[in-house]
């Protein structure tokens, strides 16, 4: 493990730990905790949340989680995802695997055995398969961004052993303060990064790859895209945005401040002690609630 990585995850846990200090589960939330969803017990595990007095099948989303590729579990994760579940939403919040431990394409490899596990177990945990929606942040977004490339794009699908499960598609997506393109330069701290996570640590065809604005045609879902005056990504979403709109893919753009507050920060959205993230979270469900 690089020393970026090894300082990554130390640091994120410290600010997340701080972040949630005393945050509990909501009293009208239902969960199913620790589901396995692949062979891999100790990473490939999944919790699902339901509003606890909503009946029948829910709208769904799929959580894609932030940290680096690096770090980053669904705890981490619980008390956001839980609060976009209390908007009306069946939430699916996973542990995928991390690199260094696990390379590309790993977790995208994990992103579609949760797809599979949603489309299989549709009646047992309330979920509409005909309007599935994704949201990520930082990698996440760019794993969730990667997989919808790879569900609309069948040159950019080929590039994988493995397929969509029959049936799934993303009504739509949130892509929130996410990496769009990667082009690091050499010395950089996203190489040692990409050393990490990259099986040939980070050549320029895998760099290619992994770049979302290369993949993304008129069959890209929906997205809303978002990003803050204080993210060190705020000049990737632009590009993005670009992208779609030459695609003529539909999309919403937003950017979040606070008039003469503090600047706010990478993934704000997920700080439920916000009020900026509650505007966030809810303009994103209301985007979503627009294709039910």
């Amino acid at each position: 493990m690089s020393e970026l990585s090894d300082q990554i995850r130390k640091s994120f846990k410290e600010g997340d730990d701080i972040r949630d200090a005393g945050l509990t589960t909501p009293d009208d939330i239902k969960r199913f905790d620790d589901i396995v969803y692949g062979s891999d017990a100790d990473w490939q595990v999944l919790d699902v949340y339901r509003p606890k007095d909503a009946e029948g099948k829910l709208p769904v989303i799929i959580s894609v989680h932030g940290g680096g590729w690096v770090y980053g579990d669904k705890e981490r994760y619980q008390y956001y995802t839980m609060s976009l579940a209390q908007r009306g939403f069946a939430v699916v919040n996973f542990t995928y695997r991390l690199a260094p431990e696990f390379k590309f394409p790993a977790p995208v490899e994990d992103t579609n055995l949760v797809a599979e596990f949603v489309m299989e177990n549709a009646d047992k945990y309330g979920f509409d398969t005909e309007h599935i929606f994704g949201v990520g942040d930082s990698a996440g977004s760019h794993l969730l961004g990667l997989y919808s490339c790879l569900s609309t794009n069948s040159d950019y699908a080929s590039n994988y052993n493995f397929t969509v499960p029959k049936g799934f598609a993303f009504k739509a997506v949130a892509l929130n303060c996410g990496v769009a393109k990667v082009e690091p330069e050499e010395g950089s701290q996203e190489i040692s990064l990409m050393h990490d996570f990259l099986p040939n640590g980070g050549t320029k065809e895998e760099l290619e790859l992994i770049s979302i604005a290369n993949f993304v045609t008129g069959e890209f879902p929906p997205a809303f895209v978002m990003t803050a005056d204080g993210d060190f990504l705020k000049d990737q979403q632009l590009p993005l945005v670009s992208k779609l709109l030459e695609c003529n893919v539909q999309t919403v753009f937003r950017y979040y401040s606070v008039k003469g507050g503090e600047p706010l920060g990478h993934v704000f959205h997920c700080n439920m002690r916000l009020a900026e993230a509650a505007r966030c979270n809810d303009e994103e469900c209301n985007f979503f609630k627009s294709f039910l």
